[in-house]
Order: C-alpha cells, then sequence, then structure tokens
C-alpha cells in the first residue's frame, strides 16, 4: 500500500530484529564491532549515504557539536551521487517500513537521527 509519509524507523544492530522492521538498511560506514552478519539481518548498506570518514572523525574529535555535524552531514547528504540513493530508499519507505540501523550509543544525536529526518522529507 502506498502511502505519502515515508515510514522510517531507526534501531541499534545490537538490539534484536524485529519482525516489524521491514527493510532494515546499515547507515554506518564500518561494520559494528562485535556483531556478526547473520545476527544483524541487515539487508542493504548503502555506503554512499553515510557520513565520510572525514566528517566521522571531526565529529568524533573533542570539540564537535552535534548542532554543526548535523550542518554539515546534510551538506554532504545533497551530493548529486547521493540523491539517487536518498531517493530510493524515501520511495521503498512509502511501500513498506524502512528501518536505520546503525551502532552508535545515541541514534538520535547521531547520523541516523539527521537521515531519518532528511528521508522522511523534513
Amino acid at each position: 500500500m502506498m502511502t505519502s509519509r515515508p515510514d522510517i524507523q531507526v534501531r541499534r544492530v545490537y538490539d534484536p530484529p524485529d519482525k516489524q522492521d521491514g527493510t532494515r538498511v546499515l547507515i554506518d560506514r564500518v561494520w559494528p564491532r562485535g556483531v556478526s552478519k547473520a545476527d544483524a539481518h541487515i539487508d542493504e548498506w548503502p555506503k554512499e549515504i553515510t557520513p565520510s570518514t572525514d566528517l566521522r572523525h571531526w565529529f568524533h574529535g573533542e570539540h564537535a557539536s552535534y548542532a554543526e555535524f548535523r550542518r554539515r552531514y546534510l551538506a554532504e547528504l545533497k551530493a548529486p551521487e547521493r540523491a539517487d540513493e536518498l531517493e530510493r530508499l524515501r520511495a521503498e519507505a512509502r511501500t513498506h517500513t524502512v528501518t536505520l540501523v546503525t551502532s552508535v550509543r545515541e541514534p538520535e544525536r547521531s547520523h541516523a537521527a539527521v537521515l531519518a529526518e532528511r528521508l522522511r522529507g523534513r
């Protein structure tokens, strides 16, 4: 069934998969430590929409603010090479649930929240 608003969820890879997850999309640039591919139940891993290595390193530095990280990541997501993948995921989420899976400790203050917001069209 088509919906007008994409159905996007965010979950940690360390939480057990749920039957309501739909398509599970890993949104980290590197594979999460301590999780086997079988246990993660990942359906897709589009690295082109993950934060760049430079941005990740900057954000994990001492003086990085979440607001500035968010601004920089949104700028990265505007790159033409990312647009097709973002639109593909958005379209997929209009037909069924897409769960963005990440290893970060605080998904609500990470690239996961920024990406979910962008995919929801906000």
